[in-house]
């Protein structure tokens, strides 16, 4: 059965249907950033009344909280999404005639990953603090940088697999396995009480509109 390579257009989505994507995630994107800056009432009610249910929750749960730990630091964790982009990356320059393609995936983690940090420092939401964690982290709280990594390289990886028209039972594999990583790690930082859920949907959605940018740049300038 013939594939596709991976720089070939076909299967991909045209650029104007990716832009259109990135504008609404965008939009999206910015509303909640500034109810998060602004500190609106009403989200800040929510992001109080889920973590401290949640909190009792992974208090309560040891065995899965200790699970969770595990999951968001080791197998979700910036790190290993970023490994595994990597080895997606010399894939790629090992085949020689994606070089370009390797050069747009790790550019487009790296941005992200500088477009994450400067919101970090720009916003400088504080953690939710607790009389007796469960696990802590460092720098600010929103967006999420679990949350927004999981979705760009789960994102990027996915977009390149349907490129290379893959079989059925893989690609709803892949899409499995995506869909769990991101939905997951988000889960779990809420869980343990390193984060606010609106720090993690504001890793979604920037993540999101970061791949859907990176989709419409691709399409449009790929040699």
């Amino acid at each position: 059965m013939h594939h596709s390579p991976v720089d070939s257009p076909t299967r991909s989505p045209a650029p104007r249907t990716a832009a259109r994507a990135a504008a609404v995630l965008g939009v999206c994107s910015v509303l909640l950033l500034v109810l998060v800056a602004i500190r609106w009432h009403p989200l800040i009610a929510v992001d109080r009344d889920i973590s401290r249910t949640t909190h009792r929750w992974a208090v309560d749960e040891t065995g899965l909280t200790h699970a969770f730990r595990i999951l968001t630091d080791w197998v979700w964790d910036p790190l290993t999404m970023r490994l595994a982009c990597a080895a997606a990356v010399v894939w790629l320059v090992w085949r020689r005639a994606a070089w370009w393609t390797a050069l747009w995936l790790a550019a487009t983690v790296a941005l992200g990953a500088l477009l994450q940090q400067g919101l970090k420092a720009a916003v400088d939401r504080p953690r939710p603090v607790w009389r007796d964690p469960v696990d802590s982290a460092h720098y600010a709280s929103f967006p999420s940088g679990h949350a927004m990594t999981a979705t760009i390289v789960c994102g990027l990886l996915l977009w390149l697999l349907h490129r290379h028209g893959p079989g059925r039972a893989l690609w709803r594999t892949a899409t499995a396995v995506a869909l769990v990583s991101v939905a997951g790690v988000g889960l779990t930082r809420v869980w343990l009480g390193v984060h606010w859920t609106s720090d993690v949907l504001g890793g979604w959605l920037l993540g999101a509109m970061v791949v859907a940018l990176a989709v419409a740049a691709h399409r449009r300038w790929q040699p």
